[in-house]
């Protein structure tokens, strides 16, 4: 009777293993496993409700809905594209005035690079119900404080409209392509200080300030746009790489009732950046700071908004780098809120208003990963850490004293939060490894549960016929004695007695993070899906990413490349002494700094790697940007081993293993140069290798079928060469 049951057991595991719905490529890059969200969710300032932007699939219409935070009913819908012939195209985008009385809309938007793009901006009273188109091809456009005017860009100038005679007044006007930029940054500051608007309203609405970029003599990049046209036309556009001109900055204050300009004194600085800049609760004080070339040095100035005169109020420096943030947040009586790594972990800080630290709010050895917001009433801080863990993410409330902190987020994986204005609630956003993302009202006192928002059963229900391996989280020991945050996804069918090939993912840049405790990413489900096929997928977060301390991201500093490729291979070496691993098949794949790394790890040491994939990657780090590349590397004529000791292309002679080459030819980040030096090198060297170009595609390798084209390629290639 028993060896009946045994047999009766093994013949409905394995029914079940052959029921199993397999993954396939169309089904991940098509979307077939998306979460339902809460788009564009804005909690309100002045009302305790919060907005989300709906889409209506019967009537392919948009609505920005109004609802309520205390009881998430909905209140009203704002605005209604079906309403209005002007936005059939839809709502991409919306920005309130102060008051909430007024909205701008975008539509017809255009991309420039990752975050900048030119749209048709209405204005839409939420009174009266009217729309008035202001203008085509805008950039930023913002309302000023007292609701009466909105600032804008066109064309590298900037702009008034007033709302009341629709008049527009032009502030500056020398800009020009390639030349003089007013008020939007130029490429390398959108790219790696991640802002397009430089340009902000004064509290009392009488003053604009601004920033111009003279790239006139910063040298241009061009990249040919095939399309489908007979003859391919040229892109150019200016690109500082490491160690060139950068754009030469400066700082104006336009007032508005004199129409005349001034231009604050940074002539104590040269060859630096102005990595931000806003004007403070003080309506004549404007704050900037100010980052020297090699960006160890930040000085927070305040700047008199009369007389353009400035001072500084605050000075950051750093063995190693400063990270720019959006943190810096000013109080009634014009102190701040600032965070800071220069205690070692990334914490909150509060001074007054003439810069003098008053308190360090969050101390210990653990990382503030998001600051939320201050209750100034009740002098509390809200804020997302890693405190208990560097792969997971929990919600906290402290008083600003330091004292008090309170734990809101109860759940183990990835939380996040959206505050309602008076804080009395929050919508958290929670998901982990095993549970699609959530969201949920709770109370910010205590962080108990009131009401369930979004659960994605469908999804999770979906995803059981699947029978999906799960993500195993462990850590790694190096030889040398490393500590590596790392996860494993097993075939669901695995057998200890087995040797399987490994496929490792990694990114690897300085601050980044791939091993966490979230929901699925369209690439989770690829590694799921050649688990599927008999691989183990394993991904190690080596010295150099984040969330762990400052010591431990800013190791790599002035040898970009070096010790995470160490890393990778001392990882390798490791799992592959697991029994049940296939130690002659270990492959690695990476994507833009990942493709850095997997051609180098696969160039240093074949001997680990059977094969590898690059997708984007940085060949020679001579060819990438400035901000970004000097920031770690200082600049070639300064550092040049740390630039050539570790780009892949000067290694390609030691190539033994399989080797895929990707990238898509309009890529205005990393330029398809990258590929195409790389390309000549091996082919000199006389070394076989695979590789694909994709025209006019950009960084990201997207569209149409691109991506299920993309990645049936490579699952076709390490099934060959793995």
């Amino acid at each position: 009777m028993k060896s009946k049951l045994v047999f009766v057991v093994l013949f409905l595991s394995g029914f079940n293993l052959i029921a199993q719905q397999k993954l396939t490529v169309e089904e991940i890059y098509s979307g077939a496993f998306r979460t339902e969200t809460m788009d564009e969710l804005f909690a309100m300032k002045n009302s305790n409700q919060y907005t989300v932007l709906n889409f209506d699939r019967s009537s392919r219409s948009m609505q920005l809905d109004l609802y309520d935070f205390a009881t998430l009913q909905k209140i009203n819908t704002i605005v209604d594209s079906k309403n209005f012939p002007e936005l059939a195209d839809g709502i991409d985008s919306f920005v309130f005035s102060k008051d909430e009385k007024q909205l701008l809309i975008a539509n017809n938007t255009n991309a420039i690079f990752r975050h900048s793009f030119t749209a048709d901006y209405f204005l839409y009273n939420l009174a009266s119900k009217k729309l008035t188109k202001i203008a085509s091809q805008l950039q930023e456009p913002t309302f000023s404080p007292d609701g009466l005017k909105i600032g804008f860009a066109k064309e590298n100038n900037l702009f008034i409209y007033d709302i009341a005679s629709e008049k527009i007044t032009q502030v500056t006007t020398d800009g020009k392509k390639n030349s003089i930029i007013n008020g939007i940054t130029d490429w390398v500051y959108e790219e790696e200080f991640a802002f397009v608007r430089a340009y902000d309203w004064s509290a009392d609405s009488k003053k604009l300030a601004y920033i111009r970029f003279d790239e006139s003599q910063v040298p241009e990049f061009s990249m040919t746009i095939f399309q489908k046209e007979l003859y391919p036309k040229m892109e150019t556009f200016k690109y500082p790489k490491a160690g060139e001109k950068n754009s030469e900055v400066s700082l104006f204050v336009y007032d508005v009732n004199s129409g005349s300009s001034k231009e604050v004194n940074l002539g104590n600085y040269n060859d630096f950046y102005i990595a931000r800049m806003k004007w403070t609760n003080d309506a004549n004080v404007l704050c900037a700071q100010v980052l020297n070339r090699h960006q160890d040095n930040l000085d927070l100035l305040f700047i008199d908004g009369t007389n353009a005169t400035s001072k500084v109020v605050l000075n950051e420096k750093d063995k190693a780098y400063i990270d720019v943030t959006d943190n810096l947040t000013f109080l009634k009586d014009n102190s701040f809120i600032w965070t800071s790594e220069k205690d070692g972990f990334n914490h909150i800080y509060v001074y007054d208003k003439t810069g003098k630290l008053k308190n360090q709010v969050t101390k210990g050895s653990w990382e503030v990963t998001a600051y939320y917001g201050l209750d100034e009433k009740t002098k509390t801080v809200y804020y997302q850490s890693v405190e208990n863990g560097s792969t997971i993410r929990d919600v906290y409330r402290i008083g600003l004293d330091g004292k008090n902190k309170v734990k809101l987020s109860s759940q183990i994986g990835t939380n996040s939060a959206t505050f309602s204005p008076n804080f009395q609630y929050f919508i958290n956003t929670y998901s982990s490894a095993t549970q699609p993302t959530i969201y949920t009202l709770n109370y910010a006192k205590d962080g108990k549960q009131i009401q369930s928002i979004i659960d994605n059963k469908a999804l999770a229900d979906k995803l059981i016929k699947y029978n999906l391996p799960a993500k195993e989280f462990f850590e790694i020991t190096t030889e040398k004695g490393n500590k590596l945050n790392a996860w494993m996804i097993k075939p669901k069918d695995f057998d200890a007695n087995k040797k399987y090939p490994v496929f490792m993912y990694q990114y690897s840049g300085p601050g980044s993070q791939q091993v966490d405790n979230k929901w699925n990413t369209a690439n989770d489900y690829w590694f799921m899906m050649l688990s599927q096929q008999g691989y183990i997928t394993v991904c190690v977060d080596g010295r150099g990413t984040g969330f762990k301390g400052a010591a431990f991201k800013k190791v790599t500093q002035k040898q970009l490349g070096k010790l995470e490729v160490e890393d990778q291979i001392d990882a390798a070496n490791v799992i592959g002494n697991y029994s049940y691993v296939d130690k002659s098949r270990i492959g690695i794949f990476g994507w833009s700094y990942g493709g850095f790394m997997s051609s180098n790890c696969l160039f240093k040491d074949a001997e680990v790697f059977k094969m590898a994939i690059a997708v984007a990657p940085v060949t020679n780090w001579r060819f990438y940007d400035s901000i970004y590349t000097e920031r770690y590397l200082q600049t070639p004529q300064e550092n040049a081993s740390g630039y050539d000791d570790n780009s892949p292309i000067n290694f390609v002679s030691k190539l033994k293993g399989n080797f895929l080459l990707i990238h898509g030819s309009a890529d205005d980040n990393v330029h398809v140069q990258n590929t195409m030096q790389m390309v000549e090198a091996l082919v000199q060297a006389n070394k076989q290798f695979d590789w694909a170009i994709y025209p006019d595609k950009n960084h990201g390798i997207y569209g149409g079928k691109t991506r299920i084209q993309l990645y049936n390629k490579m699952t076709n290639f390490i099934k060959e060469k793995l």
